[in-house]
């Protein structure tokens, strides 16, 4: 929906199960189409993440492959180049909400990924044996790559 009192943001919101938008005025056409794609998708997103007790999942999945547990976890829209990252010094985990559709046995992987962390902040072979316990992670990256967005700082690693 176009207004007149909005004049340089742009905002989405659901009403009744259906997603509003409203942008100025003067915007163009395009610039209209390329916000609300932005918008729809994101909350499209944190919709999708809700279903997830992120928390509860790692610390499922920490019991489960012997790996430390996290002291908080939570989603995120902010991370535009990681599906997750990790905060050693106060044991935080913050999960990509881009990753909450992709299929359970990802996410999981993304998950036990950071565990490791929590363990090793590097990406060297210790780390390694402790992420390489969740069964799927070489699936799990595949898939990831295939997105089209490895985790930057997984570059040059060959397992």
């Amino acid at each position: 929906m176009r207004s007149a009192r909005r004049k340089k943001t742009v905002q989405a919101r659901v009403v009744d199960g259906v997603i509003r938008v409203s942008v100025p005025e003067r915007m163009s056409k395009a610039d209209e189409d390329r916000y609300v794609a932005q918008l729809v998708a994101r909350l499209q997103r944190r919709r999708d993440a809700g279903v997830i007790d992120v928390a509860a999942r790692a610390s499922a999945l920490a019991a489960r492959y012997g790996l430390p547990k996290p002291a908080s976890v939570r989603w995120v829209d902010n991370q535009g180049s990681r599906w997750g990252s990790c905060t050693p010094a106060d044991g935080s985990l913050r999960i990509s909400t881009r990753i909450a559709a992709f299929p359970s046995w990802v996410v999981d992987a993304v998950i036990v990924h950071e565990l490791a962390h929590l363990a090793v902040p590097s990406h060297g072979p210790a780390f390694w044996a402790l992420a390489n316990r969740y069964p799927r992670m070489e699936r799990a990256r595949g898939f990831l790559i295939a997105k089209g967005l490895p985790d930057p700082d997984d570059a040059g690693q060959d397992t």
